[in-house]
């Protein structure tokens, strides 16, 4: 198991400031934190990171991390190591923790398990859902809009992904017509195989591109880039990986949701099973425009946007579409 020794994570945490909200008389004792990969991808793992350390500044409480932690055996063992640390909240960033931790919360009644996107039921078990069909429609209206060769492309990790087929959807209500190519790299990390669904795109005159994929999307907004096209980023706020490359980014606020979740357990406020978030919440939002996004356009779907915030209809169910 690849992990950063426990000494360094405690203190890491104790240079850690902040103090908004202190955990010292409520039910969080300790937080611990397990990601699939590393936590320097510039995307899901990074906003797990984050979010664990948003947990330590704002309630003062020491937090532990683990990387590369995906099989069974090793998801067993690092809980085991939790327990025996005080820890009584663990999340596991991703959906592939939801079976472990329901074999696992009959064994551990003192520790609350979270993880994301998986379906779990029990007392002390919790799965965070984000609407990613939303996000994925407003990028496919984006990006249908903004392209000049009447071709986009969604670049998903996996077919269940509900960004997939939201962006299909978002791209054909802003133009029917619109060619959408769309492909799978059954990976959230094979770069190499992303890439080459990208050449296979761009072979097709794609100019507009959506990876959404976390540990893949920096390298193909990059080559998007060195063929100047336009990407939209996924997850983080990619504006930062070229203001004239990334039109806007489909953002989660994982470390929003992490201290809520938090404050939610310490005060026992914290419900189990599936919960599910949106834009409604204020965990899902659009990133930064980019400049290459006229005026008109950025306030056409920004007004999209805020009606579905504001009601929770999508554009095709919003009786007037301009």
């Amino acid at each position: 198991m690849n992990r950063l020794p426990v000494l360094f994570i405690l203190l890491l945490s104790v240079f850690l400031s902040g103090c908004v909200i202190s955990a010292e008389n409520g039910g969080l004792h300790k937080a611990g934190l397990l990601l699939p990969y590393t936590m320097d991808d510039q995307g899901w793992n990074s906003k797990g990171y984050q979010g664990i350390l948003a947990i330590h500044s704002s309630m003062e409480v020491d937090v532990l991390y683990e990387e590369n932690i995906r099989s069974k055996e090793a998801i067993h063992n690092a809980v085991k190591e939790f327990d025996a640390g005080g820890v009584n909240l663990i999340f596991g960033h991703g959906n592939i923790y939801a079976d472990a931790f329901m074999e696992l919360k009959d064994d551990y009644p003192d520790i609350h398990f979270v993880s994301f996107n998986g379906e779990v039921a029990g007392e002390n078990v919790t799965s965070l859902h984000f609407q990613g069909y939303s996000m994925g429609f407003f990028a496919g209206m984006l990006a249908s809009r903004m392209s000049e060769t009447n071709a986009v492309g969604v670049i998903g990790a996996f077919d269940w992904q509900p960004e997939v087929e939201g962006f299909e959807d978002g791209a054909r209500f802003e133009r029917s017509d619109v060619d959408v190519h769309v492909g799978f790299v059954e990976s959230w990390i094979d770069v190499e195989g992303a890439l080459d669904i990208y050449e296979t795109m761009r072979a097709d005159n794609v100019d507009v591109y959506y990876p959404a994929g976390d540990g893949y999307h920096v390298a193909v907004i990059e080559q998007v880039k060195a063929d100047d096209a336009y990407a939209i980023g996924y997850i983080a706020d990619q504006l930062d990986l070229g203001e004239s490359t990334v039109l806007t980014s489909t953002v989660q606020r994982v470390d929003t949701l992490y201290e809520t979740v938090a404050s939610q357990f310490n005060t026992g406020d914290l419900e189990s099973g599936n919960r599910y978030y949106d834009f409604m919440e204020g965990v899902i939002a659009m990133g930064e425009f980019s400049a290459d996004v006229p005026r008109d356009v950025k306030d056409w779907l920004t007004e999209y946007v805020e009606i579905y915030t504001e009601t929770g209809k999508l554009p095709f169910e919003v009786e007037d579409k301009e």
